[in-house]
């Protein structure tokens, strides 16, 4: 079989040991690669109560099936395990170079289990795989043990954690050259591996199953991607991302939609940028088509990308310093921008610096100041803290606090909203932006109904690219799906599992969702024909992406979630929207209430959530099916 190398690569850091497990043809196709490998591994080889910060949480490394042979956009590698952040299912995808050279060195996943003695990196070297010692690199952020690390292994790909994951924050990332896996805790898990990093670097050429169709499909996918091809969706424009990155859109999700959640999610509208400005026509500072102008330093785009959203934000001097940072993308902007109320660029960039150095994810860490400065406004924690809306300077070294856990605030603050909510009490549940203890990305669910139903049932926690379903609400039409309202919360059920069985399989093949308007399953498909010869069907393909979504699902069934977790924040229920496009906007629990359970309908699932057996069955997963499948008939 071509395409992959059928090589598992499993080391033990208890015990020091380095072993290889032969990957059967029957796994190779029924996952595919990427999250289709980290989630089956995790399911298998993870017991329900294993704490996430126990050294037998495995820390799972797959890089998608399309990485490696230059195929456009096809950069993705997951990171699996269980998450510290919601005690559930983990799946954290990145542009990482990491990947790609283990692609390259002979392995097709990673494993890792087990607890290192001493702070511990792990380097690999085609064939050639080693424990080493790291105590020089402990303690230093990511840019210095990163830059450490390249002193002594030059050219090699590397991912890492700072001094978030060391201390074990909940809401620490994995940062690889950067590019963040940054959902679920990653840097914790390595942290309380003794895991500083992983380094990696190959030269081994992927044997590919038809390299002259592989050519000319790459030769279509880069006319496409770069404009100069027919694409999937006439109204998506490469050029304009390419030009703005992620915030592309940021005026109309403010002034159009009003879905840019703004101080801890009480509007949809940034009301305080947008009072600053002389002429309302003006672009506010968070907006990218004013600060690329100003401050972009070039673009550092993910392997095999030739579409790069990537803006390199570059500034001396400013009020907080000298900065470099790839971003802020989009949910930066949002998190520790709108929901902060920081309409200040260079303060927005800087706390995206900071996170990124010391190893934090930006949307938790923006969420749970956020629901701090909140907090403090209603008196609930000591005004001492000295959190305000606003305040940019309390901003930024909260975000120090919170990666060293350092002091009272920053061990309320460090493992994130959910956990600081729990210890303060007092109702200030009631306002913590989170769904299973993850904070969601930058749409407010009251001017973009579907996303609500999208955000409560993601496997990992409120999440967008589960599904990507606000590409399909604000453009009305997205693939086979037309004349969508944004305005409307029932009818969403049937386009929200679609979207999410495709969207899974753009992390089993390593395709940027960010190219979703361009290539959508067929022609993801016949790239993945072309490396590996699988010749397979359409259907084949949609029912891989249905299987590895169920059996997310089926993780958090095993570990004890259930209905009761697929839930949103009482705030988007019980408070009006404050101001905007969507003032006065609220969402009918009736009707979340009742487009969940045609949800579970339409998966297969039974009223509280759990797959049927049948449908475990139906998606080849009979020992799930007979662990944990449900029997009960839908009322």
């Amino acid at each position: 079989m071509s395409g992959y190398w059928k090589k598992l690569l499993k080391i033990d850091l208890t015990e020091g040991e380095v072993k290889e497990e032969e990957l059967s043809d029957e796994f190779l196709r029924k996952y595919i690669g990427g999250a289709g490998f980290t989630t089956k591994i995790i399911f298998d080889e993870l017991e329900p109560d294993i704490d996430p910060l126990d050294p037998e949480n495995v820390l799972a490394v797959a890089p998608g099936t399309l990485v490696g042979p230059t195929i456009p956009t096809a950069s993705k590698t997951t990171f699996g395990f269980k998450a510290p952040q919601t005690g559930g299912y983990g799946k954290s995808v990145v542009g990482a170079k990491m990947g790609d050279q283990l692609k390259k060195a002979g392995f097709d996943a990673l494993t890792i289990k087990g607890k290192a003695e001493n702070p511990s990196m792990i380097v690999i070297e085609d064939d050639k795989v080693s424990i080493e010692e790291a105590d020089h690199l402990w303690g230093l952020d990511t840019r210095d043990t990163d830059e450490r690390i390249k002193e002594e292994y030059e050219d090699f790909a590397t991912a890492v954690i700072g001094p978030a994951g060391e201390n074990l924050s909940k809401i620490s990332e994995i940062e690889c050259e950067d590019r963040q896996a940054g959902k679920g805790g990653g840097g914790a898990v390595m942290g309380s591996k003794n895991l500083k990093a992983i380094s990696v670097k190959g030269s081994k050429d992927l044997p590919i199953s038809d390299q002259e169709k592989l050519d000319e499909l790459n030769s279509k996918w880069r006319k496409i991607t770069t404009g100069q091809g027919e694409t999937a969706d006439e109204s998506f424009d490469p050029q304009d991302q390419m030009d703005y990155g992620t915030g592309e859109a940021m005026a109309a999700k403010n002034q159009v939609y009003g879905c840019f959640p703004t101080k801890n999610w009480q509007a949809g509208y940034f009301k305080r940028a947008y009072d600053n400005l002389e002429d309302p026509d003006d672009r506010i500072e968070l907006n990218p088509r004013y600060w690329t102008e100003v401050y972009r330093d070039g673009r550092r785009p993910c392997p095999y990308c030739t579409k790069p959203c990537s803006q390199y934000f570059k500034a001396e001097d400013t009020p907080y310093g000298d900065i470099a940072v790839d971003g802020p993308e989009y949910e930066t902007q949002y998190s520790l921008g709108g929901a902060c109320e920081v309409d200040d660029i260079e303060a927005v960039a800087k706390a995206n610096e900071i996170c990124d150095t010391l190893g934090l994810d930006t949307i938790s860490a923006g969420l749970t100041i956020s629901w701090a400065m909140e907090a403090n406004e209603k008196g609930l924690i000591d005004p001492d803290l000295d959190l305000e809306f606003g305040n940019a300077e309390a901003m930024l070294e909260a975000l120090k606090k919170i990666a060293h856990k350092e002091g009272e605030l920053g061990e309320l603050l460090g493992d994130g909203v959910y956990e600081a909510a729990m210890k303060v009490g007092q109702g200030s549940e009631k306002f913590a932006i989170h769904v299973k203890g993850m904070p969601p990305a930058g749409f407010e669910v009251r001017g973009i109904k579907g996303m609500a139903l999208a955000f409560a049932v993601a496997p990992r926690g409120a999440d967008h690219l589960t599904s990507c379903l606000y590409a399909l609400e604000m453009a009305g039409d997205y693939w086979d799906f037309e004349d969508y309202d944004r305005t409307k919360l029932t009818g969403k059920a049937f386009a929200l599992k679609s979207m999410e069985d495709l969207m899974t399989l753009y992390d089993m093949t390593g395709m940027c969702k960010f190219s979703r308007g361009l290539m959508v399953d067929e022609g993801q498909l016949e790239l993945l024909n072309a490396v590996t010869g699988f010749d397979m069907s359409l259907s084949e393909f949609l029912k891989a992406g249905e299987r590895v979504y169920n059996l997310s699902k089926a993780f958090n069934i095993r570990n004890g979630f259930g209905r009761k977790d697929d839930k949103l924040p009482d705030r988007v229920f019980d408070d009006e929207v404050l101001y905007g496009p969507t003032e006065g906007e609220t969402l009918s629990r009736k009707e979340f209430e009742e487009e969940l359970d045609r949800y579970y309908d339409v998966r297969g699932w039974d009223n509280e959530g759990i797959p049927s057996k049948n449908t475990l069955k139906r998606l080849d997963l009979p020992q799930v099916a007979e662990e944990i499948g449900s029997v009960k008939e839908k009322k």
